[in-house]
C-alpha cells in the first residue's frame, strides 16, 4: 500500500512536467510564427523596393509626413490638456 503513493506522486509530477513542456513549446512555436511572418514581410518589402525604386522614395515621404503630423497632433493635444 505504501508503494502506491510514491508512484502516484511520480505520475502526477510527470503529468505536470509534460503540461509545462507543452505550454513552453506552444509559446516557442508562437514566437517562431511571429518571426517567420516578419521575415516574410521583410522579404516582400525588399523585393518590392528592388522592383520599384521610386516606392522607397514614396515610403520615405509618407513616413516624414506621418512624423510631422504626429508631432502636430502631440502639440495640439498638449494645448488641449493645458486649457
Amino acid at each position: 500500500m505504501a508503494e502506491a503513493e510514491p508512484q502516484e506522486e511520480n505520475c502526477e509530477n510527470s503529468i505536470k512536467k509534460m503540461e509545462k513542456w507543452n505550454r513552453d513549446l506552444e509559446k516557442l512555436l508562437e514566437e517562431m510564427e511571429k518571426i517567420t511572418v516578419r521575415a516574410a514581410w521583410m522579404t516582400y518589402n525588399i523585393v518590392t523596393i528592388h522592383t520599384n525604386p521610386d516606392l522607397a522614395n514614396s515610403m520615405r515621404h509618407l513616413e516624414d509626413a506621418f512624423l510631422r503630423c504626429k508631432e502636430q497632433v502631440g502639440k495640439k493635444w498638449q494645448e488641449v490638456l493645458k486649457e
